[in-house]
């Protein structure tokens, strides 16, 4: 699946999805994404986080859901 694009988290900021990378010891694959809210800051979370479910308030919702290609 392509990650690229613009992505909502489940607490409610917007998110753009830069690029995976790698981790150089290990192998993971990394989600590189920067916030599209206040200084823009750039995050990097491993790929398995990105894509997980959480729940809050009793209900499930993944981490992030994709808005905009």
């Amino acid at each position: 699946m392509g990650l690229k694009g613009k992505y909502r988290h489940f607490k409610g900021g917007e998110y753009e999805v830069l690029c995976v990378a790698k981790h150089s010891e290990t192998g993971e694959e990394m989600v590189v994404y920067r916030a599209l809210y206040e200084d823009g800051g750039v995050w990097v979370r491993p790929r398995n986080m990105f894509e997980e479910t959480v729940e809050k308030d009793g209900k499930t919702f993944p981490r992030f859901t994709k808005i905009e290609d």
